[in-house]
C-alpha cells in the first residue's frame, strides 16, 4: 500500500486579497513591487528584494502617524515617502500581495529604549502599542519581517539594521550598537488579513493624545533628533 501523500495546507485568499489599506491592486503599490522584484521569479528572493526596497526607499517617521484610512494605506505610504512602523507593514504586505505572496500584518507592544527624548515626551510613555510588522508566508511557513527602520536611521541611532533572508524572522533586538536596550516585545496583539482600523485608532486616542491631536506641533524631524542624540553616554548598558 502506498502512502498517501502530503500537501501543504491551503492558504486563505484573504492573505492575497486587496484591502482598503493593504491597497495591492493600486497602480503605484503594483509598479513599485513590479520593479523591486524586478527579474526574480522566486517567491522568497522577490520577498526579500521586496523588504529591503521598503526598508530603505522610506523614511521612518514616527510623526507621521495619521488617524485616517489616507494616512494608514500603502498606497499613502508611496506618495510621501515616509511612515511609521505600521505604515511600513502594511506597504510591504501590500508589495508582497501584488507579487502573489501571501502576506498579513502583525502588531504588537512593544518597549522602546531608544526614542528620541522628544517624542518620548510627547508620547507620554515608552511603550510603542500596536506597532506593526508583516508576516510573508513562504516556503510553507510564515515568516516575521520588520522594514521599519530604514538603514541610514539606523546609522545615526547605532542601532543594529534588521536583515531579512526569507527562513527567519526579522525583528527588532533586544540591544543596540552599543549594547544598550533597544527594544523589548510585551504584548502580542495578533495577526490579521487587514489593519483592524477601529481597534488601533482608539488606542492611538487614548495613549498618545497628545501626539494624535495637534499634528503641527507635535510634528518633527525624527532622524535628526536621534543624530543629535546618539552622541550622549549610552544609558541602561548591560555590564
Amino acid at each position: 500500500m502506498t502512502a498517501p501523500e502530503h500537501s501543504e495546507p491551503a492558504v486563505d485568499p484573504a492573505y492575497l486579497a486587496a484591502t482598503p489599506f493593504i491597497d495591492s491592486d493600486h497602480a503605484a503599490v503594483r509598479a513599485l513591487a513590479r520593479e523591486a522584484a524586478g527579474d526574480e521569479t522566486d517567491p522568497k528572493a522577490k520577498a526579500i528584494r521586496l523588504y529591503y526596497a521598503i526598508r530603505d526607499r522610506f523614511l521612518y517617521d514616527p510623526y507621521s502617524v495619521e488617524v485616517s484610512q489616507d494616512g494608514l494605506c500603502a498606497s499613502g505610504v508611496i506618495e510621501r515617502g515616509k511612515g511609521f512602523c505600521v505604515n511600513k507593514a502594511i506597504l510591504l504586505a501590500a508589495a508582497a500581495r501584488a507579487e502573489g505572496i501571501p502576506a498579513r500584518i502583525g502588531l504588537a507592544d512593544v518597549k522602546n529604549h531608544l526614542a528620541t527624548e522628544r517624542l518620548r515626551q510627547q508620547m507620554g510613555t515608552d511603550i510603542f502599542y500596536f506597532h506593526g510588522f508583516t508576516e510573508l508566508y513562504i516556503e510553507g511557513k510564515w515568516v516575521k519581517a520588520t522594514p521599519a527602520f530604514n538603514l541610514a536611521l539606523c546609522e545615526k541611532f547605532r542601532v543594529l539594521p534588521l536583515d531579512f533572508d526569507g527562513e527567519t524572522d526579522s525583528i527588532f533586538h533586544p540591544f543596540d550598537a552599543d549594547n544598550r536596550r533597544h527594544m523589548e516585545y510585551v504584548a502580542d496583539r495578533g495577526s490579521f488579513a487587514d489593519m483592524p482600523f477601529a481597534e488601533w485608532r482608539e488606542a492611538m486616542l487614548k495613549h498618545y493624545p497628545y501626539l494624535m491631536t495637534d499634528k503641527k506641533e507635535s510634528g518633527g524631524d525624527f532622524a535628526a533628533e536621534a543624530a543629535a542624540e546618539a552622541t550622549h553616554k549610552p544609558q541602561n548598558k548591560t555590564p
